[in-house]
């Protein structure tokens, strides 16, 4: 295990470009870029993003959910031509800047009356997805979010048994705010983790960085350890969670030492 930030966490503070500059010139290890909009899809976004990553490790890439993975998922046909037209768009651009890795959310659970997946039908879907990823050399990972498809445990687990090739990725803000033990979404997708997100949390409950906070993270780590996982641990939260920026990178150093010292 490493740690990492995702640019996500300088997200209206820096642009992606300039936010890998800066974790480079903070001596951050590894990160996830987190593309917001159509014009950063593109392989000459791409491009630049690789001419300003320096020495950090691209981990993996996020897209903006809500502009294009629901429709993956849809019945009409056009629009569902012009989501995968997107996302191969996306996976060549991530191809290209050296992302190996797909932070997915899917399906939205927006709706009150939202009805239980029917897996099989899901799980060929996922399967469609994760073979237009791999074309590009990146792997399809689900999250689990609490607005999203993967919204409680024992979803990924389900989901798996129609899509092999899925890895999963393990959010402990978003575990929080399913009211789920995050030890059971641990347990869902033990073996299949590929990354995770963190933060921490304090005495009121808000959101900051690992380390100003009150979560055990030398528990968290033991489990995803016994899960099987040896990958990024990112750090990501809000622009607002922090203030200067040599905190992300003392985030990282406190994760570092838990890590070496469970070894």
């Amino acid at each position: 295990m490493y740690s990492g930030v995702s640019t996500a966490s300088l997200f209206l503070r820096e642009y992606n470009e300039d936010a890998l500059a800066l974790l480079d010139g903070l001596g951050v290890r590894s990160t996830e870029i987190f593309l917001t909009t159509f014009s950063e899809y593109t392989e000459e976004f791409a491009r630049l993003l690789l001419s300003r990553r320096g020495n950090v490790e691209v981990n993996s890439v996020h897209l903006l959910n809500t502009q294009f993975e629901p429709q993956l998922f849809g019945a009409h046909p056009r629009a569902r031509e012009d989501a995968f037209r997107i996302l191969d768009g996306a996976m060549a651009s991530a191809h290209i800047f050296g992302a190996k890795n797909y932070t997915f959310h899917g399906i939205t659970r927006l709706k009150k009356n939202s009805v239980p997946p029917d897996f099989a039908k899901t799980g060929k879907s996922f399967c469609e997805i994760a073979e237009h990823c791999a074309a590009h050399g990146v792997r399809l990972c689900l999250e689990n979010v609490h607005w999203a498809y993967y919204n409680q445990p024992g979803i990924f687990k389900k989901t798996k048994e129609f899509c092999p090739a899925l890895a999963g990725v393990f959010d402990v803000k978003q575990a929080r705010l399913s009211c789920y033990p995050y030890q059971m979404y641990i347990k869902d997708m033990e073996g299949c983790i590929s990354h995770v997100h963190l933060s921490d949390v304090d005495e009121r409950g808000r959101i900051c960085l690992p380390g100003k906070g009150v979560f055990d993270f030398e528990e968290c780590f033991r489990r995803l350890k016994d899960a099987g996982f040896d990958g990024a641990a990112l750090i990501e939260v809000y622009a607002g969670d922090y203030g200067a920026y040599e905190e992300l990178k003392a985030s990282c150093d406190f994760l570092d030492e838990i890590i070496y010292k469970i070894g």
